[in-house]
């Protein structure tokens, strides 16, 4: 089983619109999609499609609309009753594929339900072969608190995933030495945060056919005691670093629809390809594979198994070095 656990998630609202968007002006919309979401939940979407058993652990209450949403999309769930509404994101998508997003902050978690959530997803850690934390932390919520899930999970045998950013994202990177989780999956923006560089200089680089400054910024990343830091930098493509070696992994052209949940899309072929086996190099395939297909796709929409082609995505090992004592 894979557990994904989202603290915050939303109804997620996609507006597509035929051309720019100029801000202060009135523009038609082309077409509207609302979805379950959240980081973790859109995990849960692209794996519960891709055959494997899931569960999403969100906090919502019992006749929010997100419960009905999950229902329509089959996937399992476990929901911690709050008194508050799920959020509401907007997406903006224009003809180019650029996503401009509005998110509002959540509703408030209390002590009381944040321990309830906390042993929700240790109940189920016995069970599971992954945990995945994704996304931001609501009102309420500290942010060392998936630092301190990490460090409550090390005694289970499961693999567990960090995605999030922002203070939660350094807070977890200041406990790598004693607690860190199986894998982080940072974008450009949050790779340079906690490595102290540029994030364009970063995207400037792989995309001129570089991927060395990406590899220093995720190697002090494992020398700080990170086991797998998978970075996503959008169309130039990701790039897989643990303490064995690098990878770099590049997509085909697409025409990009709508970024909304392609990150997430890439830590869910991540997980899957784990899960069946597959070795560094494949799993970063994959992974790859499921970002460029979900960007492909209009709104909030996740790829299917059927809308995967690994051929069309290239790995080249960057290279090798010594492992950490």
């Amino acid at each position: 089983m894979i557990v994904t656990v989202t603290p915050n998630p939303s109804i997620d609202r996609t507006v597509t619109l035929p051309a720019e968007l100029i801000r202060g002006a009135v523009h038609r919309v082309q077409s509207v999609t609302t979805e379950p979401g959240g980081k973790g939940v859109n995990v849960a979407r692209a794996l519960t499609l891709a055959g494997l058993d899931t569960v999403a652990v969100l906090p919502a209450a019992r006749h929010d609309p997100i419960i009905t949403a999950l229902l329509s999309c089959s996937v399992p769930f476990f929901a911690v009753p709050i008194d508050g509404a799920v959020r509401t994101n907007l997406a903006i998508t224009e003809s180019d594929g650029t996503t401009t997003k509005i998110n509002e902050p959540g509703a408030p978690i209390d002590e009381i339900t944040l321990a309830a959530l906390t042993q929700a997803i240790l109940d189920r850690a016995a069970d599971a072969r992954w945990v995945v934390l994704s996304g931001s932390l609501p009102p309420g919520i500290p942010d060392r608190w998936y630092a301190d899930v990490v460090a409550q999970l090390q005694p289970y045998d499961c693999k567990v995933a960090v995605d999030t950013s922002d203070a939660p994202l350094a807070a977890l990177a200041a406990g790598f030495a004693t607690a860190a989780p199986d894998v982080i999956k940072p974008n450009s923006e949050e790779l340079a945060s906690l490595a102290g560089v540029d994030a364009q200089e970063l995207e400037d680089a792989l995309a001129q056919g570089n991927p060395d400054p990406v590899v220093a910024a995720a190697q002090q990343l494992i020398d700080r005691g990170a086991r797998t830091v998978l970075a996503t930098l959008g169309a130039a493509g990701a790039l897989l670093v643990n303490d064995t070696g690098s990878w770099l992994a590049t997509p085909p052209p697409i025409k990009p629809r709508s970024t909304v949940g392609a990150g997430d899309s890439s830590l869910a072929g991540y997980v899957r390809a784990d899960v069946g086996g597959a070795e560094a190099p494949q799993r970063l395939q994959m992974a790859v594979a499921y970002g460029s297909a979900a960007a492909a796709l209009p709104g909030s929409a996740l790829p299917t198994p059927a809308q995967i082609d690994l051929d069309d995505v290239a790995v080249t090992s960057i290279s090798p070095y010594p492992a950490r004592p």
